[in-house]
């Protein structure tokens, strides 16, 4: 398979007076995973639509291996996707989907023959081949769409939220097959999701977006560890990252004074200045049940078996803990919470920017 290294140029996008991308510019190197997430109408799926030459480009320039593609059709673009819906001709055997552009462009009949079966034995589809779509499950059916994307042999492969359709169990399966697959191939992949279990579990490089901006582009370790700013620090992460409400203070001992009451240590190294309004966030898993931590009370405990969600609240702010070990605990139980300290992080109160 062929690589490409794909760059979006400072591109915009506009419906009329609306701007839906607002200079957007992504590196997306040879034969990556890269994954574009971010809520509903962030304009993540309309970005992957101008790549392929589904939408046009209001501003700036997408490349592919070096070579501008603005103004190319999508049959000149070198490009595969892969959708949502799976668009499987219904009349059509597994064999035939797959061959399907293949014939369009008159490739020799046992060359078809040849990519097919290839395709077919990577993703486990040789005993269907003789199927129709209808005789076919949920994940059969996308494989037999990534197949069809599979023998076209593009530089680029573009994933249009290929698993929202797919039930919880089948879209971890998939998850994985679509990573070993980009394993084994190492076709340039561009994978659109609002999924962020997805994004960190898949991705090489994750671009979080919002509001038709890049919020921050990284490694899905290097996003969770070190978020830009709130938005990120929110969106990355299942169950997402707690906030509190408070003041930084560094006259005599340095501490987080709560809104609702009470304080907290600050990070050792932080550097926001006295004063200074701000989100103090802790991720789940970093919020310890001591004795030595600020007062809270318990208002929900959902165990998962693995681990225990527990819901506490503190003066009029929630926040929610995670923990291995099996705690009993009741709702309305007092207990005490203790951030880890080296884990916590500061946000503007105003900007949402990290400080």
């Amino acid at each position: 398979m062929l690589v490409a290294r794909v760059k979006i140029d400072e591109v915009q996008k506009s419906f009329g007076s609306t701007l839906i991308l607002r200079g957007v510019s992504i590196d997306i190197p040879d034969g990556s995973f890269t994954v574009l997430v971010g809520p509903s109408g962030c304009g993540k799926s309309t970005l992957l639509r101008m790549l392929a030459g589904l939408e046009n480009i209001s501003a700036g320039e997408i490349s592919i291996d070096e070579r501008v593609v603005n103004l190319l059709p999508p049959k000149d673009r070198d490009i595969a996707m892969v959708f949502q819906n799976y668009a499987l001709y219904p009349h059509m055997s597994v064999r035939d989907n797959m061959a399907f552009s293949l014939v369009l462009a008159k490739s020799p009949q046992a060359d078809i023959d040849e990519r097919v079966d290839i395709a077919a034995d990577i993703l486990g589809l040789t005993p269907l081949l003789d199927r129709f779509p209808r005789q076919l499950s949920g994940g059969q059916r996308q494989r037999v769409a990534m197949g069809r994307a599979i023998v076209r042999r593009p530089k680029v492969f573009l994933f249009d939220e290929p698993l929202s359709n797919l039930d919880a169990k089948l879209r971890v399966t998939m998850r994985s097959e679509i990573k070993r697959l980009h394993l084994r191939l190492k076709t340039t992949s561009v994978y659109v999701t609002h999924d962020q279990i997805e994004a960190m579990t898949m991705a090489d490089q994750i671009v979080v977006m919002n509001d038709g901006r890049i919020e921050q582009i990284g490694t899905p370790l290097a996003l969770y560890d070190n978020p830009s700013n709130r938005f990120v620090a929110g969106f990355i992460g299942s169950p997402a990252m707690n906030f509190l409400e408070g003041t930084v203070r560094r006259n005599g001992d340095p501490h987080f004074e709560l809104s609702s009451g009470g304080r907290l240590e600050l990070n050792p190294s932080s550097t926001a200045p006295d004063g200074v309004k701000a989100l103090y966030g802790i991720r789940p898993e970093h919020l310890d049940i001591d004795p030595m931590g600020i007062p809270a009370q318990v208002q929900m405990v959902e165990p998962t078996g693995s681990e225990t969600l527990v819901v506490a609240r503190i003066g009029d702010q929630e926040l929610t803990g995670v923990y291995r070990e099996r705690h009993d605990l009741a709702v309305g139980a007092a207990i005490n919470l203790k951030p880890r300290v080296e884990h916590a992080h500061l946000f503007d109160l105003v900007t949402g920017q990290r400080i």
